[in-house]
């Protein structure tokens, strides 16, 4: 264990003297206070600590201790439905132990010590077991069984297993080494967290993560594995998308990672969750999340090591076998105490200040999410889904860290601020947004849900972009100049801009809609198309079919539950057929 001694101090950077014997990225103990820090660059004796704690008052000559040991987080039960910083201490426990105002050098530890969980073996005494293989279970909630695993690079035989009462520390499980050592396995194991867990393969992405979002599981899909990118100004609704993502995401896990927001819009997180019902379990939404509260207020260097927190504790649960969805709101502000960490060190800057490793570090970041082969005699796969919210200064997406962004993920869900201002949420722009994974999930929507849905995906997407050509034409010379099959055209891509890719997130009805509802909502919009083009054939006037009764209906149809569409949609497409048939009547008289 090294020590050594402060020798200078410059906001959340330390750098001391007397380490040589410490290593890169070592967590250490800074002055009396005992503040958390971590070693990221060595001189010599010199080492450079990012403290991840308030370092006012700090002097040269206040003794720095390194404990030998990187950055790492606790995983084992009571993770789920707690809330960190980001460095995974409790901030519940420490207000018990210090009150409202987080105070410096609290140590606390992050899974309770006192609790005790019921373990069920699933392995005998004499059995073999490996790495990443299931000695047991503990019914964590009431939605999450929590698998007791072998760690990563070990395997052997069980000596011996107990069942029963115990807390994290207590030891479960005896192991007999293959170099005939005996390891004793608790319910808890430690990683460090800028190493990513291991895997046997990574496997191509073949289901959507759906969403209930409608613009998204449509238009933009994103696959389970997969990776995304929500930019946008301020204002723009990405916390909020990120929030619905959270609730509804089709996922076993979610970890929730505010990085660098605001406090109040991390305020909103913590007292939703708790209240919010899953739809699949019926039981609170905090029941399968576990929250990182890293909020602006907070000490600068400790938001970079958040996203490495969070995206831990997912690798953990994945390798569980579990679906996990990883939300990061926001990369921007970690990318910004890089920028920080890396002025203070004097490194040679990049683009806009920007360190120049930042491309790698975000890849490394994405890199880590992934379908996957998991550790263990069996073939489980699990899955981690990254989403990471970007906000570029003044909307402004030719920043470095959402380009740099860009070239990693495979979705782009581009947030407009005109659109925001239409009060038109969620504000995806539908002719800047894509997603790669359209055609690898292509065959996964045709089966599973319908085959026309990729048919009508594309009409879709095929009368938007004809709209966007329309209009520019409208603004020349105006609405009178056009056919009345265009007109048409723009009342049908109206019709799929307000009626099916507006979504009011605070509806109880509307926030979320399943798939078979969405390819219903689809094919009403496309048979007032087709009906009323076919009418216009016949004569019919385009007036009349612009101004028809059944288009409010069609509008209404995303606020019918979800019990009663089929009879719904029977009801309007009855409707439309009559009202169409009345006014072809009309036009030949």
């Amino acid at each position: 264990m090294s020590k050594g001694a402060i020798k200078k101090v410059a906001g959340p950077l330390v750098i001391a003297e007397g380490m040589r014997d410490a290593n890169l990225f070592d967590v250490v103990r800074v002055s009396e206070h005992r503040l958390i820090g971590e070693i990221i660059e060595m001189h010599g004796d010199a080492a450079s600590i990012q403290v991840y704690e308030e370092t006012s008052g700090l002097a040269p000559g206040a003794p720095v201790e390194s404990t030998g040991s990187p950055l790492s987080v606790e995983l084992g039960p009571g993770l789920i439905s707690n809330i960190y910083d980001g460095i995974q201490r409790p901030l519940e426990d420490i207000m018990e132990a210090c009150g409202t105002n987080l105070q410096r050098g609290v140590e606390v530890p992050s899974l309770s010590r006192e609790k005790k969980w019921s373990f069920k073996p699933l392995v005998s005494a004499g059995d073999r077991v490996e790495a990443g293989d299931t000695l047991g279970t503990v019914q964590e909630t009431d939605i999450v069984l929590h698998k007791i695993m072998v760690p990563p690079s070990v395997k052997g035989t069980v000596k011996s297993i107990e069942s029963g009462e115990f807390t994290v520390t207590d030891t479960v499980c005896v192991l007999t080494l293959d170099n005939g050592e005996e390891k004793s396995l608790t319910l808890m194991q430690k990683w460090p967290v800028r190493v990513g867990r291991p895997y046997k393969k990574k496997l191509p992405p073949e289901a959507p993560l759906v969403t209930g979002q409608r613009v998204i599981d449509t238009l933009f899909p994103i696959a389970k594995g997969g990776v995304a990118a929500v930019p946008g100004p301020f204002g723009s609704g990405k916390t909020v998308v990120q929030h619905q993502l959270a609730k509804w995401a089709e996922a076993d896990i979610v970890v929730y990672i505010g990085c660098g927001e605001r406090g109040n819009e991390m305020t909103d997180v913590l007292n939703e969750f708790p209240e919010l019902i899953d739809p699949k379990t019926g039981k609170s939404l905090m029941e399968r999340t576990v929250l990182i509260a890293n909020t602006s207020d907070m000490p600068v260097a400790a938001r970079e090591a958040s996203i490495y927190t969070g995206i831990t504790i997912a690798e953990y649960f994945r390798d569980m076998g579990y679906s996990v969805a990883l939300m990061a709101d926001s990369t921007s502000r970690w990318a910004e105490a890089l920028r920080e960490m890396s002025g203070r060190l004097e490194e040679m800057p990049g683009e806009e200040g920007y360190p120049a490793y930042l491309g790698s570090r975000l890849a490394q970041f994405y890199e880590r999410a992934g379908k996957v082969n998991i550790l263990g005699s069996n073939d489980k796969i699990g899955s981690l889904s990254v989403i990471g919210a970007v906000s570029p200064p003044g909307g402004d997406i030719s920043e470095p860290v959402s380009q740099a962004t860009l070239r990693i993920v495979k979705v782009f869900w581009g947030l407009d601020s005109s659109l925001a201002y239409k009060r038109h949420f969620p504000a995806l722009n539908w002719l800047t947004s894509y997603s790669l994974y359209t055609d690898t999930l292509s065959k996964w929507f045709d089966e599973t849900v319908s085959e026309d849905w990729m048919k009508m995906r594309a009409r879709l997407m095929q009368l938007l972009q004809e709209e966007a050509e329309l209009e520019e034409i409208v603004k020349l010379v105006g609405m009178d100049a056009l056919s009345s099959p265009d007109r048409l055209k723009l009342e049908a891509a109206r019709s799929i801009r307000e009626d099916y890719l507006h979504q009011n997130a605070f509806h109880e009805v509307d926030t979320y809609t399943p798939l078979n509802k969405q390819l219903l909502m689809m094919k009403l919009i496309l048979a007032y198309y087709d009906k009323a083009l076919s009418a216009l054939r016949d004569g019919a006037d385009i007036e009349k079919l612009v101004a028809m009764p059944i288009r409010e209906s069609i509008g209404r149809f995303k606020y019918v539950p979800t019990a009663d569409i089929d009879k719904a949609f029977d009801e309007i497409l009855f409707t439309l057929d009559k009202d169409i048939d009345e006014i072809i009547a009309k036009g030949e008289d």
